[in-house]
């Protein structure tokens, strides 16, 4: 080839390649500022008006905002618009990204996301059962702080409470019987931040509502009950699980356990379930009646079926002071000021004088008396006095209670034997903690637990009022107390039944 051509062409393709990449190109896309979209952490596409986007949202979804009477309806809780710079990249239009994300997660409004923290419990068996918050939402956060104020109010005495928020509680006289609030207060911590509520969340727009849901812990229609001829409040709540004062509690309507109904009446029996644990603090001062004894005289003269009272037994009286700490409405401990009680009367002992003197059949005579020989209508309170009781026989929260907690007494006091009988069991059990079990050779079983002392075995025969354990909190307690109960076989078998051990007083 010729130098001279070969010379030109080279120098052609420099100048074409020069006029190639130098020469600006009118197809060439510029740098364009614009929005990233993300929903959940993934790009769902490219737009240019952030704002375009917000009010094309809130224009299409007039339906939320007419079911909820809210001013402006938001994007989805996880979108995400961030400022970007593209070049070539292909930019949605407001509507193509909203068909993306309009049927992935729901729409949000403006309103209040209250927590309520969980608290950890230990259940039957020893374990820690961890606490789970709640949340809940409403659109105004006075709907709940009425709906917490209804909710407490069904638990405390609303005259009672307004006097203590008011600071209007009297001190109670010397020598007159009276109950002050010490203090009331959420066990768990409750937080209240506003925040965009997803549209498909339950949100509660009135108090009753809400209330409800606090009480019940759900807003399905509550059971209901109708009266029939001779039913009586105590009736219709022990046989649906209720306890007296959940069912006072469920229907406000009623005074007391000793408000009458009538046939036809349709009352609730719903089980209540708080959401939250509202603790009150409580100094009372009660009258209580001081237990008289028995005491038995032995006569060899008169035949061993002989049996005559020769005084009659009276209760005394006292006036007794005690701290009591209850948990929704419930009590859950209760301490005695020992110091504080005052004998308003003494009791007067019961004395019956008991034949020990055999039959002559033939076969000679035995004058001795067997140790668990029954004392007939006459039982044993099994903790010194003063006591209180801090949760009697029944149902509560849906379980079958079946004993009778006495409290008051201090850690450590003596456990009396309520009657003659031969001990049974004297073990551990995770629920029942330290605890014996007496049988009184008639059919009847006294059981008696949370101890923190035993002091019988098994076998031994006790005579009534012996000393056999010490109060204490073993067990699934929450505080020192002794459950007392009653049985009718020997307690938990095949067959036996639990009784109410205040019927034996």
């Amino acid at each position: 080839m010729n130098i001279k051509l070969l010379i030109t062409i080279i120098c052609t393709l420099i100048i074409s390649f020069i006029i190639v990449f130098l020469t600006p190109n009118d197809k060439e896309v510029s740098p364009q500022s614009v929005y990233r979209v993300y929903l959940a952490g993934k790009s769902v596409g490219l737009i240019e008006d952030k704002e375009a986007l917000d009010q094309y949202i809130d224009n299409e979804q007039q339906t939320i905002k007419d079911k909820y009477n809210a001013d402006k309806v938001y994007a989805p809780e996880s979108l995400e618009i961030v400022k970007d710079i593209t070049y070539n990249e292909e930019i949605s239009t407001t509507k193509e990204i909203y068909d993306k994300i309009k049927d992935i997660e729901p729409f949000t409004i403006k309103g209040y996301e209250i927590t309520i923290a969980g608290i950890d419990t230990v259940n039957e068996q020893g374990e820690t059962v961890e606490g789970k918050d709640q949340k809940i939402y409403v659109l105004d956060k006075n709907v709940f702080e009425e709906a917490m104020d209804r909710t407490i109010r069904s638990f405390v005495d609303s005259d009672s409470y307004d006097k203590y928020l008011n600071n209007e509680q009297k001190e109670i006289e010397s020598g007159k019987t009276g109950t002050i609030i010490e203090n009331i207060y959420l066990e768990n911590k409750v937080t209240v931040k506003e925040t965009n509520i997803p549209s498909d969340e339950t949100i509660y727009e009135n108090v009753d509502d809400l209330s409800k849901y606090l009480l019940f812990g759900s807003l399905e229609e509550n059971q209901k009950y109708t009266v029939q001829s001779g039913d009586t409040i105590s009736d219709v709540s022990f046989n649906n699980k209720l306890s007296n004062e959940e069912f006072l509690i469920a229907n406000p309507e009623f005074s007391d356990a000793n408000s009458l109904l009538y046939p036809g009446q349709e009352v609730t029996i719903s089980i209540i379930k708080p959401q939250f644990r509202l603790i009150e603090v409580e100094h009372q001062v009660s009258v209580q009646d001081i237990p008289y004894e028995t005491e038995t005289r032995y006569d060899n003269t008169k035949l061993s079926t002989y049996e005559e009272t020769i005084q009659e037994g009276v209760v005394g009286s006292q006036l007794v002071t005690s701290k009591v700490q209850k948990v929704n409405g419930q009590v859950e401990n209760a301490v005695i000021d020992n110091s504080a009680t005052q004998v308003l009367k003494e009791p007067i002992k019961r004395i019956i004088v008991k034949g020990t003197k055999q039959p002559n059949y033939g076969g000679g005579t035995d004058s001795g008396l067997s140790s668990n020989t029954k004392i007939e209508g006459y039982w044993l309170w099994p903790t010194r006095t003063p006591y209180y009781i801090s949760s009697p026989y029944g149902y509560r929260w849906g379980t079958l209670h079946d004993g009778t907690d006495i409290a008051g007494a201090g850690y450590g006091s003596p456990i009396y034997a309520s009657n003659n009988g031969i001990v049974v069991a004297s073990t551990y059990k995770y629920d029942n903690g330290e605890y014996i079990i007496i049988n009184h050779n008639n059919g009847y079983y006294t059981l008696y637990a949370h101890l923190s002392a035993r002091y019988v075995s098994v076998g031994q025969e006790v005579t009534i009022g012996e000393t056999i354990g010490a109060m204490g909190d073993s067990g699934y307690a929450t505080g020192p107390h002794l459950h007392f109960g009653l049985w009718r076989g020997y307690p938990y078998s095949r067959g036996s039944s639990s009784l109410n051990a205040m019927s034996l007083f």
